[in-house]
């Protein structure tokens, strides 16, 4: 038996034809013993010929609790492939059975209780989403751990979280039992090894009885971190299956179709593609990490149909060489966060599909889409309209809504949404206030649309001049030579800020104030003057938070006990008297 008890098979081929429309729910049944007949039986019984994605995205989901949906499918479709890692396969049958198993054992064993938080820190195996669903079945709430935290960081989390029992690996044991160790308050952490947690045959393959509703606590999850320490966002299953619902129906992908996701499991991005894939009967291939220059083999020889990608991973895959195979892949749709405008059109050239902006947070889940056909989104910079269940506006900094093209806050109201910070009431009250969400990101309202310009915390003042990081790094990015590029504010006696840029550049080109200077000569046709960056530095490679978002306080940290050399590219300035400070 391979991996407690469950083989693997090689995996299949999907087959070839792609459905493009997804037939409509019907309504919600709050009971999982009756929860076995409906999605399947109406996806291909109902005609929705006439319903279009924004009416699909209003309906309830058909499931509630992603316990539900997991059980529907072991029973309609239990032979179907449900997971791939490294070219294995697992069914639903499977998966539903060992989830079961495992959190019969968590019950046993541990001693879990519905509502204890139980903590998963591995990297992307199966292993991972196994145990994400076996502990809602438990009852339990995921606490997911970031596979690459230290001492400190893991000590925080189980602390915050208040997490009970940890599931890792033999890579990470000795760590945990350092933090218990180190942290009289974690000593009593139960570690259970998720390779070998024991035979788990002995257990039964049916779930615990646990009540469970859409409104039940399924996940602690936390944001990147990227200032100060993380906090966790409270999600139920419901937040899960409407995310699930709303990007199955806006994108119209179904059980032929498969996805594959290549992020770090404990991001949130794997486990709503899990939940999509629940959703529409499908497999999910996930990778073990992102690597630009394997990217896109791995799209093709998985025959992988749908993938979502985000923040820098677009501008990284195009910047990797062109190749007669590009075209040759199965690709009918790629959902991204953050395209850069300028590189749209020829990302979807290039590899033959639509890309659309989907926009959301941790807190909100899914806000804005751009649809399929949506086509004059491409290249525009806008993200789409606002899902069904969701209302959405730009605020100046006392409420009030903004002009049509004037910058402003965007803030966000509706389903899915997060219960609030664990832990953490106030700012739970300054982030939610009066039902809104006040998400931090600057965007214009543009032509019945939405378009960022920026983050409200990453605003550099020159003078008097506002200017958004994010607009130079995108204007940076456009250059060939550049892979990839950060952009933050440094001290000036004159101005208040400078723009100082953090630049990578392609292989093979010079660290050296030639390209410095020509990268900042070539961005005089795109920025206005007190926007292009005075300083300059060539860095490898950039610290990157799970979402693939460069951390730019690990940046700044790593400047200041590293640093490099900066070219200053304007001449020493005159006082006002005419002598050089």
């Amino acid at each position: 038996m391979d991996i407690v008890g469950y083989s693997a098979r090689r995996a299949r081929a999907p087959a070839t034809p792609l459905r493009s429309k997804l037939r409509p729910a019907v309504p919600r049944d709050r009971h999982v013993r009756t929860l076995r007949g409906d999605l399947m039986t109406h996806l291909e019984s109902v005609d929705l010929e006439g319903a279009t994605a924004h009416d699909r995205m209003a309906m309830d989901p058909p499931f509630e609790t992603l316990v539900g949906l997991l059980q529907d499918r072991a029973v309609r479709m239990p032979d179907r492939e449900f997971l791939r890692f490294a070219g294995r396969a697992w069914t639903f049958g499977e998966i539903d059975c060992w989830t079961s198993r495992l959190a019969q054992r968590l019950v046993a064993e541990d001693g879990v209780h519905a509502g204890d938080r139980v903590a998963i820190m591995l990297p992307n195996v199966v292993q991972w989403p196994v145990s994400w669903l076996a502990i809602l079945k438990a009852g339990g709430v995921v606490v997911p751990v970031n596979s690459s935290y230290q001492r400190s960081d893991l000590a925080f989390v189980l602390a915050d979280s208040g997490a009970r029992v940890m599931i890792t690996d033999t890579a990470h044991t000795r760590l945990v039992e350092d933090v218990r160790a180190e942290n009289t308050a974690l000593a009593d952490i139960r570690i259970v090894d998720a390779a070998h947690p024991g035979e788990l045959t002995r257990f039964p393959a049916t779930s615990p009885a646990c009540a469970i509703t859409g409104q039940t606590l399924a996940n602690l999850q936390y944001t990147s971190g990227t200032t100060g320490f993380p906090k966790a966002c409270m999600l139920t299953h419901d937040y899960w299956i409407r995310v699930a619902w709303v990007c199955a129906n806006a994108t119209r992908l179904g059980p032929d179709d498969v996805a594959l996701t290549s992020q770090p499991f404990s991001y949130m991005d794997p486990q709503w593609n899990t939940a999509l894939c629940l959703t529409i009967g499908a497999p999910l291939v996930v990778l073990p990490r992102f690597s630009a220059s394997g990217f896109m083999a791995d799209v093709r020889s998985n025959r992988a149909t749908f993938c979502y990608v985000l923040g820098s991973m677009p501008t990284l895959l195009f910047k990797q060489p062109p190749t007669p195979r590009d075209r040759d892949n199965s690709l009918r749709m790629v959902l991204c966060s953050a395209i850069p405008a300028d590189l749209h059109a020829q990302l979807e050239q290039r590899w033959g599909a639509p890309w659309r902006e989907v926009y959301g947070m941790t807190e909100s889940g899914v806000d804005l889409i751009s649809l399929p056909e949506s086509v004059a989104d491409v290249g525009s910079g806008r993200l789409g309209q606002p899902v069904p269940t969701k209302r959405v506006r730009v605020v100046d900094p006392q409420g009030h809504d903004v002009a049509n093209g004037e910058p402003g806050e965007l803030i966000t109201s509706g389903t899915p949404m997060m219960l609030g910070y664990w832990n953490q009431p106030e700012t739970t009250a300054q982030v939610l206030r009066d039902g809104w969400l006040h998400t931090g990101d600057l965007a214009v309202r543009d032509a019945g649309s939405y378009r960022l310009v920026g983050r409200i915390k990453d605003m550099i003042r020159r003078g008097g001049e506002s200017i958004a990081g994010a607009e130079v790094e995108r204007a940076l990015e456009s250059d060939d030579s550049v892979v990839a590029a950060a952009v933050i504010g440094v001290p000036d006696e004159l101005f208040g800020e400078e723009v100082k840029a953090y630049v990578q550049l392609a292989p093979g080109i010079e660290r050296s104030a030639t390209p410095a200077q020509r990268i900042v000569h070539d961005l005089r046709d795109k920025l206005a003057g007190f926007k292009i960056p005075r300083f300059i530095e060539f860095v490898p490679d950039f610290p990157r938070t799970a979402s693939e978002r460069i951390s730019k306080p690990a940046l700044k940290a790593r400047s200041a006990e590293q640093p490099g050399t900066t070219y200053d590219l304007k001449p020493p300035r005159r006082d006002i008297s005419g002598s050089r400070p």
